[in-house]
């Protein structure tokens, strides 16, 4: 258990110190993820050792990145896609897979061999590939578009695969034929029971789940789900995060699939960086220095020969020069499941261990060149002549709230948020409401609000909903402790954005504004207002006038409204309370200490309490001046905090420090 201990703490230390490292010389993590596991691995320093256990909990990343790309693309977006999948997959596929087998074939391999390394080489890395998209946001542009078609046929095709290369190291042909046909009716019959129970089920327990409004239960239902669809498909011969794109798909469609994406992140991120750990742990750093030359040679000729096959394709399929090259630099590099065939082609002989080496080097160097490549992209397609304009996905969804751009964010869409909604929308000033009541969610759903079912306070929800291009953000709820948890988080993705908050009081004016707040809405302020409003227009005051003062006393932050009388708070806790400041009424009787003494003598704004006004003989003075001497039953008003104040008042009356 030590040792163990001793190795994930090993492992932790050095991927955090590659990754800084890494972010550092503007490298991606993928990169340090993989650095780590060349020196954690068997062929490095050795400390980690290669297990199923760590493999397994490894693909899971896997899972959980293919759980989110399915809650990107609903029933409908996929529909929408099948010529991308079938037509350009199938293209891609199959032409690349016959030009490795004739290529190989020529240079003396064996048909079986040719056969095996040709279909691995056709694979591309959807780990790799989904992960860059959704960094540099592309996921949503038409190469995007065409990269993830090409990428779940070729999730689909490695299930056969996995069928036929035992089967041709047995020799038994006629059995292929029967084998294939079975897994193949299992495995349309396992898409049928997850879309049924995502269609039926699933919306269902969510609903539930969200309207029990704990955040863990939520997560831990989103990671139950993910692993159910994938430990099914797993058990009916098919890939784990084959599943998990499906269950994520039926879920694509439902309000809660943001905050769905939100709660898998921080699973997925890291279980994908211990994915990449192991797969670095593969490269053997040796045999790689022996076999430079000519790995370096396949390298580039994988390069050339998969981007022209997918540049082709696509344009075979009509697609525009700029994507269809774009989309073929995306996908040159072998894929995750290539790891997984080589393994199985090991095992059944179809491979030696040299050729086996070879293939695991080839791979992990081109996933490790693949995000150079898609960063220098542009400097390519310019260079090459093609001028580079990407375009979105003529199958992409509607406009969502992600698209939004000098729009208002409205957190919290209960009376307060709906009301401002309404206000809006007749200035056609473009408004995303997050809120995580889902009857509230629904209703707005269903009545053409744009409404996000998610929890404020997670920095992805708050991105889900264009916060960074945001004009304004609106906070409606009045909890402190909760405004200030989002307050940070938007800080923290868009420091320039403005900010205005909703409070019961202004208790916390000035340490809102520390926080950043551009505006505070005291309720209770501005609820006086409104009614004094009405108590002048009814008593004859003119409008123009009420307006002018009701706007000053805004301007100046409610000046005649910072303090009240003690019974204001007697119902109040003693905590805000202290917070307050208020007003106090000081009757100074014959023996009084302070008699005799001007208010500067006293020296009570020392004390930091204030006279308001001194009423004597029936005559009240506003802010009396320092000069003036009090005498035996003045009456004064103090203002100040209420334990300030209440000291004050000892001083007065008994000369008590």
């Amino acid at each position: 258990m030590q040792s163990i201990n001793a190795q994930i703490f090993g492992l932790l230390v050095a991927a955090v110190l590659f990754v800084w490292f890494f972010k550092r010389i503007g490298l991606p993590p993928i990169l340090a993820y993989l650095a780590t596991g060349v020196l954690a691995g068997s062929h490095g320093i050795g400390w980690l050792a290669q297990s199923h256990e760590i493999e397994f909990v490894a693909e899971l990343g896997i899972v959980f990145l293919l759980f989110s790309l399915g809650l990107e693309f609903s029933i409908s977006r996929l529909m929408a896609m099948r010529n991308l999948v079938f037509g350009l997959g199938s293209l891609q596929v199959g032409i690349t897979s016959l030009l490795f087998i004739i290529i190989l074939y020529c240079l003396n391999f064996s048909l079986l061999t040719s056969f095996t390394i040709g279909t691995i080489m056709a694979l591309s890395s959807t780990a790799v590939v989904v992960k860059l998209l959704k960094e540099t946001g592309e996921l949503n542009q038409r190469r995007g578009q065409l990269a993830v078609g090409v990428l779940l046929f070729q999730d689909i095709a490695v299930v056969p695969l996995l069928i036929i290369l035992p089967l041709f190291a047995s020799s038994d042909s006629q059995s292929i034929g029967w084998t294939l046909a079975f897994a193949l009716s299992k495995g349309a019959f396992v898409c049928v029971l997850l879309w049924a129970i995502g269609k039926w089920v699933l919306p269902k327990v969510f609903n539930e789940i969200a309207q029990v409004r704990t955040d863990e239960l939520f997560v831990l239902t989103t990671i139950l789900v993910a692993l159910f669809a994938g430990f099914l498909t797993y058990m009916f011969g098919l890939s784990m995060a084959l599943g998990a794109f499906l269950a994520g798909m039926m879920l694509g469609e439902s309000h809660y699939r943001h905050q769905l994406e939100a709660d898998i992140r921080p699973f997925r991120d890291i279980l994908m960086g211990l994915f990449f750990v192991t797969v670095g742990m593969q490269l053997d750093i040796l045999f790689v220095l022996a076999h430079i030359v000519i790995i370096v040679g396949a390298l580039l000729g994988l390069l050339v020969l998969k981007i022209t096959v997918v540049a082709i394709s696509a344009r075979l399929m009509h697609e525009r020069n700029q994507d269809s090259l774009a989309c073929g630099i995306m996908l040159w590099q072998m894929g995750e499941f290539g790891f997984v065939l080589i393994a199985l082609a090991g095992q059944h002989q179809l491979l030696n261990s040299e050729q086996a080496s070879f293939l695991i080097a080839l791979g992990v160097l081109s996933m490790a060149l693949t995000p150079f490549l898609i960063d220098k992209t542009p400097f390519i397609l310019n260079r090459l002549g093609i001028l580079d304009r990407p375009s979105l996905a003529l199958e992409a969804e509607p406009q969502s709230s992600t698209l939004y751009s000098d729009h208002v964010v409205i957190c919290g869409f209960s009376r307060v948020g709906q009301t401002i909604a309404r206000f809006l929308k007749p200035e056609a000033i473009d408004y995303v409401a997050i809120e995580s009541n889902p009857i509230l969610v629904q209703e707005g759903k269903a009545a053409g609000e744009p409404v996000i079912f998610g929890y404020v306070k997670q920095k992805d929800i708050l991105k889900c909903a264009g916060v960074e291009r945001a004009r304004l953000v609106i906070i409606t709820f009045t909890e402190l402790d909760h405004a200030q948890i989002v307050i940070d988080a938007i800080k923290q993705i868009a420091p320039n954005v403005k900010i205005l908050i909703r409070t019961r009081d202004d208790s916390q004016l000035d340490y809102l504004k520390e926080l950043g707040v551009t505006e505070v809405v005291p309720e209770s302020l501005e609820a006086s207002l409104m009614l004094v409003s009405h108590v002048l227009s009814m008593s004859g005051v003119p409008m123009t006038r009420i307006v002018r003062r009701v706007s000053k006393e805004r301007r100046n932050r409610y000046p005649l409204m910072q303090s009240f009388y003690a019974g204001y708070f007697k119902d109040s806790e003693e905590t805000s309370t202290d917070r307050l400041e208020y007003l106090h009424v000081v009757a100074l009787p014959q023996q009084a200490y302070a008699l005799s003494k001007t208010i500067e003598d006293l020296n009570l704004e020392k004390r930091r309490v204030f006279v308001k006004a001194l009423r004597r003989e029936g005559r009240e003075i506003d802010t009396p001046s320092a000069q003036t001497t009090l005498l035996a039953n003045d009456v004064l008003v103090l203002q100040g905090k209420p334990r300030r104040v209440e000291r004050v008042e000892h001083y007065l009356l008994d000369g008590i420090e």
